[in-house]
Formats: C-alpha cells, structure tokens, sequence
C-alpha cells in the first residue's frame, strides 16, 4: 500500500489554474524527484501535500485512508514533514535549540518548568548520529555549513517520527562537497523507509538519489516514471514542452 496516493488534485486560484487533475502515488522508502520550470505547480503540490492550503478538487490518502488538512498540523499529525528552501532555521541558535523549535522539552512541576537543556542534547546528538552527520548539539546554526544546517532541519522532521518528508531545494547555492552530504542525509531517510519528495532544479541531483522522476509543466503531471527508464535529456524536453508527456 502507498504512504501517500493524491487522486484528481487540482487547485484554482480564481481564474487561475495552478493545479490541474494531478494524480501521483508515493511508497515508504522511496525518493520522488519532482521537477519542473517555475511555475508548474510543483510549490502548489508541496504545499497541498503540507497541508498549507486545501485542493479544490480530488483527494488525498495516508495509509490507504483519505485524509482533509486544514492546516500544517494536521499534515504533521498524519507522518508529514517539509524541509522548506530556507530552511526556517535561527542563526543565533544552536543546533539543539532548532531541532527542538516551538517543541522544547520542559521538567520540573508547574509552575516551576524549566528547560530540560540535557534531554534536547541528547536526543539531537542521537538523531545527528543516525544521519550520520558531523553536526554536534551545541554547535551555533551561524557558524555551519550548508550540508549541517540540511542535518539541523532534516533531524527536526525526525522529532515527530515523520514518515513522508517533503524536501524543497534542499541543494540550491551550495557547494558541491555540502550537495554530496545533503544526498547522503536523503539516503539514510530512504534507508530508515522514509519516503522523500525531492523538489529540484539539479537534474544531476534528482538522478543521482531518487528513485523515480514526475515532471510538472503548467499546472498538470505530464511524466512520471522509474528513473532508470528516463533521462536528464528527456526530462529537460518534458519540462520545456518538447515533449509533450513520457
């Protein structure tokens, strides 16, 4: 059964069409690459996905079951987290502190809460070593590279025992060695049988770590298919309209 089937999605914006009759389905464990020009839809989808705003038309399943977000929340509660382009991270922070964000563990009796700064350490020290990243809990977001703050906001989604992990540009202006770390942290999501929805403009990217490819160009799915079964010159005439579905 799929984590994650979206039958018939579409979403209007007025007179506008943003979405149009998407279908897509997604299996734990495995990484969707979606591509497309600015302005395909490919945000639209995340977004619906994440529970920002409702579709107009269509339905979404977790578990086979469907399911009506309202809000982030009730994505989050249903096993979904975004990894967002800028990352929402707070520079002056530590690592632990933005794992933790708006979800901080607290002990002691009320009125007398305090911080339990030991407990936030250790859980992101641990969750840290399952990515097998080199980020460390009390390290400051300001002084990271691109690569640990990808590890910083993809352990956030680790918080909640997340099963499906939305991840928008996560490689975008960094360099090369910091974009090999952050396809390693998307291996070890697919090796914990998380599925992943890489949204990305790096052709080079989406072929090296996903599974399979969907291709969005105005509003509607017009590939979609095994990644060994394409390629970055047929995805580049899908995304321009020289082909007109695959």
């Amino acid at each position: 059964m799929s984590v994650l089937e979206l039958e018939g999605v579409s979403k209007h914006f007025g007179a506008i069409r943003a979405l149009d009759d998407v279908s897509l389905s997604l299996q734990a464990g495995e990484v969707l690459g979606l591509m497309g020009d600015n302005g395909a839809g490919k945000s639209t989808l995340v977004k619906i996905i994440a529970g920002n705003f409702p579709p107009s038309h269509g339905e979404i399943r977790v578990d086979g079951r469907q399911v009506h977000f309202h809000r982030p929340l009730d994505a989050r509660h249903s096993g979904i987290e975004v990894v967002y382009q800028d990352l929402a991270l707070c520079d002056n922070l530590t690592a632990a502190a933005n794992v933790y964000l708006g979800r901080e563990l607290r002990k002691g009796v009320w009125p007398l809460r305090i911080l339990d700064y030991n407990a936030m350490y250790q859980r992101s020290r641990e969750l840290f070593a399952e990515l097998k990243s080199e980020t460390r809990p009390r390290d400051l977001v300001r002084q990271m590279s691109g690569g640990q703050r990808q590890a910083v906001a993809i352990a956030r989604t680790r918080l909640s025992n997340a099963r499906i992990v939305l991840m928008d540009e996560p490689t975008a202006a960094i360099s090369v060695r910091q974009v090999a770390e952050v396809l390693q942290l998307i291996e070890r999501l697919r090796e914990q049988g998380i599925a992943v929805i890489l949204v990305s403009h790096r052709m080079p990217d989406v072929f090296d770590v996903a599974d399979r490819i969907a291709v969005m160009r105005r509003g509607r799915k017009v590939a979609d298919k095994k990644i060994a079964a394409s390629s970055p010159e047929e995805v580049t005439a899908l995304i321009t309209g020289a082909i007109e579905a695959a």
